[in-house]
């Protein structure tokens, strides 16, 4: 039988993309943000356990093994040495790869939107990002003023506890009154576990319904590349962008202690080695980078494929993409 070679999406997706990235192009040369290209193989992995990395080796003439390289999960690491040496405000569009299966929201080689705004506190990367969202946004939905809501107001609301401070006896009683019983099974003592299992499914699919959803103030003891906030060190500044109950994006005033961060790395590859995952080694040009000194600036990672896909008003993220994994 001869394997399919046609695309995956219509002629009309094609254009809509195409006309997506040409309108984030305009809105960034309006306001005098460079646009950037940094490299997909890199010599330094994601240290964080959620994430999975491609790797690939190099072969150098004479060379007894080849070298590992890693393809970005995030063009983020690369983004702020150009910032550390004097950029100025960037933006990149570019593919990015996590080694996760594929699915109705998911696909291992995906298009991200990344930019870092130097001097931008979160709040103004927050109205930023809603003035893009609703200039992409306006031709094919029309949506209600957005909302911003901190996470911890969203945790108590839904599911009646606080993320901070509840006990583990309590968010297993929780889970339990909201039909998912096996979550204490999944957790244990695990607090970031509990959080991110319990957002995902009882708070995240009511985010965003007809209007775009900024949630804000993180718990600190979820991974990030965030500052603490400063009057409340249980809380980094952090946003995630919602729309229809996807996730688009997730933003930081961002961490620019190159101490701070190694421990950080840290604790991740800690991680890694007790759950017997693999241990990247330590992006070290980018600690470098903030040691030398990184600008004050704020950036969000947004991914335009389930934008797209919202845009469309598609059901999976296959119907988006020319070629998914599945075809290439």
């Amino acid at each position: 039988m001869m394997a399919e070679w046609r695309p995956s999406c219509s002629l009309a997706a094609l254009k809509k993309r195409a006309a997506l990235l040409a309108e984030i192009r305009r809105f960034f040369a309006a306001r005098g943000v460079l646009e950037v290209e940094t490299p997909l193989l890199c010599q330094a992995g994601v240290t964080d356990p959620n994430l999975r990395s491609f790797t690939t080796l190099l072969h150098r003439p004479g060379a007894a093994e080849g070298e590992r390289l890693y393809l970005q999960t995030s063009p983020e690491f690369a983004m702020k040495r150009l910032l550390a040496a004097g950029s100025g405000s960037i933006y990149q569009i570019c593919k990015a790869f996590r080694n996760e299966e594929s699915g109705r929201y998911h696909n291992p080689e995906f298009t991200l939107l990344e930019w870092y705004r130097v001097g931008f506190d979160l709040v103004q990367l927050i109205d930023e990002i809603d003035e893009l969202l609703r200039e992409i946004c306006a031709e094919d939905l029309r949506l209600e003023a957005s909302e911003r809501r901190s996470y911890r107001e969203l945790f108590c609301e839904h599911i009646g506890a606080d993320p901070l401070s509840a006990s583990f006896k309590k968010l297993a009683e929780c889970s339990k009154l909201q039909g998912l019983p096996e979550a204490e099974a999944l957790c244990g003592d695990d607090r970031p576990l509990w959080l991110d299992l319990l957002f995902s499914h009882l708070v995240q699919p009511r985010l965003g319904r007809g209007r775009i959803t900024f949630v804000y103030d993180f718990p600190a003891c979820l991974p990030s590349l965030a500052r603490k906030k400063p009057d409340d060190p249980l809380v980094v500044e952090r946003v995630e962008i919602f729309l229809e109950g996807l996730e688009l994006g997730n933003g930081f005033h961002e961490l620019a202690d190159a101490v701070d961060q190694e421990e950080r790395f840290d604790r991740d590859l800690a991680v890694r080695r007790a759950s017997g995952l693999p241990v990247p080694p330590k992006d070290q040009r980018f600690l470098a980078a903030l040691g030398s000194g990184l600008p004050d600036c704020s950036g969000i990672a947004l991914g335009l494929d389930r934008l797209l896909m919202i845009l469309m008003r598609a059901e999976a993220i296959d119907d988006v993409l020319a070629f998914p994994t599945a075809r290439a």
